[in-house]
């Protein structure tokens, strides 16, 4: 079991410092189904492990200037009173559609961010990155207003989409951050750790809060182990993602998304059938 623990920790660690998704989408199936979880305990699982591995991921990140404290902090605040709103809506689809219509909506970014990809082949000065300026300076005082519309309407969308399916995080983050913002794919995976980080903390501080019995639920020892190898693949991913080209990491992006959304329309179909 300690071998399994270490082998799905480091893949958990290493998708989320290279490509700044894959935590929870990934931690929870393999807590379920490989370690015998059950499924309240994995998700609450999930955001500790997947929330403390984000944070320390940050940091080499933080100290290469790819991460944009303000946009990022704006995205996890205004993410998190979208999912509200998300969830709401989503309480009248059956759980298979929102499957269905989450490999769909999958799919679709995976096809956009491949055709990104190669576009930056063809013209690499196409691709810029945005991030690099404030949206607000206060001496003297300027305001990149359209630029702050796009981030908070992004951001509302974001939490409204991963309220609605469920999922979400980094692999709805980062395509965001680089579909509609035009974040360099770097900077996009750096920001979307912040991002996971401050909404682990807000939905597992909500979890704690309405249930006061949650925490002797879980399973401490599994999760300190996880969490370890996860904290030590993120940092080896940090320094794949520094070192690689940023058209490559949109590329496997691409594909990662590809395979979770093929993994989810064939789950959701198995249950219909």
């Amino acid at each position: 079991m300690p071998l399994l623990e270490i082998a799905l920790g480091l893949v958990v660690g290493l998708s989320l410092g290279a490509l700044g998704g894959g935590g929870s989408i990934l931690t929870v199936p393999a807590l379920v189904y490989l370690l015998d979880q059950t499924p309240r305990a994995a998700t609450t699982s999930s955001l500790l492990i997947v929330g403390i591995t984000s944070l320390i991921a940050l940091v080499p990140h933080a100290r290469a200037r790819r991460v944009r404290f303000g946009q990022g902090a704006l995205f996890g605040v205004l993410g998190t009173a979208g999912s509200f709103l998300g969830t709401a809506l989503s309480a009248s689809v059956a759980p298979n559609t929102l499957l269905l219509l989450f490999a769909a909506l999958m799919l679709v970014v995976a096809t956009l961010m491949l055709r990104r990809a190669r576009r930056s082949v063809r013209h690499p000065n196409d691709v810029l990155d945005p991030a690099n300026e404030p949206l607000i300076t206060l001496r003297p005082f300027s305001c990149a207003c359209p630029r702050l519309a796009r981030v908070i309407s992004t951001a509302s969308l974001v939490g409204l989409i991963t309220g609605f399916f469920g999922v979400g995080g980094g692999f709805v983050l980062v395509p965001a951050l680089v579909l509609a913002l035009g974040f360099a794919m770097p900077t996009a995976v750096g920001t979307s750790l912040l991002v996971i980080a401050i909404n682990s903390a807000t939905a597992l501080g909500a979890r704690l809060t309405t249930s006061g019995s949650l925490a002797s639920e879980l399973d401490w020892p599994l999760i300190t182990t996880f969490t370890v190898v996860a904290v030590a693949g993120s940092l080896i991913g940090g320094r794949l993602a520094a070192r690689a080209n940023p058209r490559h990491l949109t590329a496997s992006f691409a594909v990662l998304l590809v395979l979770v959304a093929l993994y989810t329309a064939a789950s959701s179909l198995s249950l219909i059938g």
